[in-house]
């Protein structure tokens, strides 16, 4: 039913909640898995030109990359090899660019991710990928 499996993450605790939920589907389905981490763009838009971009860019691939070793290492536990990206722009812009690049036929991805501010302004990431996706997306709620 599902071949390819896409499990988008933004490195925090509540979105990699869903990491089991994409390992058990991946495993059901004897599907290939794949994680994304993008760097957030909107995360300094507005901000002052004179600050570093380049510097907070490289600390949030880094945290990233952190972020999709440890994925790894859950994956791998399960038995499941894992391809992992690292894109920059607008993380549901790129999550949507990823399913149709690379043939993903199924998107999980937690409900709840970085908040503050932003989310409130710009809106959920995984509302905005479940309206605007090409294939279905399982969202996995928070835990209590």
């Amino acid at each position: 039913m599902y071949d390819t499996i896409l499990f988008p993450t933004d490195g925090s605790e509540l979105a990699e909640q869903g990491i089991d939920n994409a390992v058990t589907l991946a495993e059901t389905y004897d599907a290939d898995l794949h994680t994304l981490f993008v760097v957030d763009q909107t995360t300094y838009a507005g901000h002052p030109n004179d600050m570093d971009r380049e510097a907070i860019q490289n600390q949030l691939r880094e945290a990233g990359s952190r972020s999709l070793a440890e994925l790894e290492e859950t994956a791998a536990d399960a038995g499941i090899s894992l391809t992992t990206a690292v894109r920059e722009g607008v993380p549901h812009e790129q999550i949507i660019e990823y399913t149709e690049a690379t043939g993903v036929d199924l998107i999980v991805m937690g409900t709840h991710g970085r908040s503050g501010l932003d989310r409130v302004l710009l809106g959920s990431t995984a509302e905005k990928v479940l309206r605007l996706s090409p294939v279905p997306v399982h969202c996995v709620p928070r835990e209590s």
